[in-house]
């Protein structure tokens, strides 16, 4: 059990760090595979998502060690491709690696992959993709398996920008036969990111950051040093949880770049966002602006930020309305929401949000990773205690945000905190 305890409202003032990319770091270690040689990665957050992946790759023969913020992977000895059911059940980014075994060895195997309750996400494009750069794959009894003599370049048209199947792509047409386009790829800083470190490896990619990405297959890549990117989402909660406390905060360690649509979200709420070149500074006085959001694939506004917006909307000064256009699972969070007060409504892909002068507080559980981080931003802005329980989905994708929080001045602590896995 791992339980959040936030003791009311409290001005927030203060510089918080931002960790390193959870949706960066994770595609990184499964591109990492894809050569005999180690692998150096900083920046590296120390969250469960990383410790799950860490434990797949040490599974299959991968050595991989975490220090510091320094993880080490050297997949050298890598002798099995199937993937371990317990790990992959707890985490969805583990499907990538289907792309990559698939580039080195030639074959994989896994079950489908579990992660939040926030949606159906299925992998239909990832495998669908897989087979026109010619993997024979089956599907039976909850499991995937993959197998091709040689993977051939072609033209893929990808019918929604998933940022997953854009990933699985990348890592199986790098060792590819001939050229791979992908037409309609995600365009996230996160594929962007990627594409740099497997050119990093030595593959040939250009296009990263369109709709249009093309590969040149090499016959090997090699091992590299690389420093992932600050987290644009958890850079995102911290703006918005600065705005719940009506603070004046600076994050450092991020690329505002990356951030543009939720700046303009923000504004238009009330705030005010001066970006440096890696630094962001956010002033809030005041309740909230309503306003009228929608989620969507990058540029635009992040459906992994709807939830925190959400609950800072529910002590805004008027009505807001957001509408969920990526995952239908997201507003599950709305229900625990109300039980810290909040006045919300959904129907469909719509969210009502009727703005209160401040939360009583109480207790509610996260739901998934976002939604508890949502409640912590709740618990910001409410006159009682809060107690937030299964506080473990908050672990899979921030290092420590009752730390990162009381930087800024903010009463919040652990009551109880799963215990995190230990690599040697």
């Amino acid at each position: 059990m791992s339980v959040i305890h936030i003791g009311g409202f409290r001005r927030l003032c203060g510089r918080i760090p931002v960790q390193g990319s959870k949706n960066g770091v994770l595609p990184l270690m499964a591109a990492s595979v894809l050569s005999e040689e180690t692998t150096v990665l900083t920046n590296v957050p120390a969250i469960q998502d990383v410790f799950c992946m860490m434990g797949i790759l040490d599974f299959m023969g991968s050595s991989c060690l975490l220090e510091n913020g320094e993880l080490t992977i050297s997949p050298r000895d890598m002798g099995r491709t199937d993937l371990p059911a317990c790990r992959v059940k707890q985490m969805r980014s583990s499907v990538i690696l289907l792309g990559a075994l698939l580039g080195r060895f030639g074959q994989a195997s896994t079950c489908y992959p579990g992660g939040c309750s926030i949606g159906k996400r299925p992998v239909d494009y990832h495998i669908c993709a897989l087979r026109q750069l010619g993997a024979e794959i089956e599907e039976e009894g909850g499991c995937i398996r993959a197998k091709a003599v040689r993977l051939s370049g072609t033209e893929i048209r990808l019918p929604y920008p998933s940022v997953g199947a854009t990933e699985n792509v990348l890592l199986a047409s790098v060792l590819a036969e001939g050229t791979t386009v992908i037409r309609g790829a995600a365009r996230e800083p996160e594929i962007e990111e990627l594409c740099l470190f497997l050119r990093t490896m030595g593959a040939g990619i250009e296009g990263e950051g369109t709709d249009r990405i093309t590969v040149r297959g090499r016959k090997r890549l090699h091992g590299c040093r690389y420093r992932t990117v600050g987290d644009r989402i958890v850079a995102g909660t911290y703006l918005i949880a600065a705005m719940a406390g009506r603070g004046d905060v600076e994050l450092t360690g991020v690329k505002p770049a990356h951030l543009e649509s939720v700046f303009h979200m923000l504004r238009k709420a009330g705030a005010a966002v001066s970006p440096g070149e890696d630094r962001i500074r956010i002033r809030m006085e005041g309740r909230p602006r309503p306003l009228w959001a929608e989620t969507g694939p990058y540029p635009g506004f992040p459906t992994d930020l709807q939830s925190p917006l959400m609950a800072l909307l529910c002590c805004g000064e008027g009505e807001s309305r957001i509408r969920e256009t990526v995952f239908e699972g997201r507003y599950g969070t709305a229900l625990e929401l109300g039980r810290l007060g909040a006045d919300i409504s959904v129907a469909g892909e719509e969210a009502v949000i009727r703005g209160i002068p401040i939360l009583p507080g109480g207790t509610a559980a996260a739901r998934d990773l976002r939604g508890g981080a949502a409640l912590v931003t709740a618990g910001l802005q409410s006159e009682g205690e809060t107690i937030i329980t299964d506080c473990f989905h908050i672990e899979r994708g921030y290092e420590d945000i009752c730390r990162d929080l009381r930087l800024a001045g903010a009463d919040i602590r652990w009551l109880e905190r799963k215990a995190k896995e230990k690599k040697e």
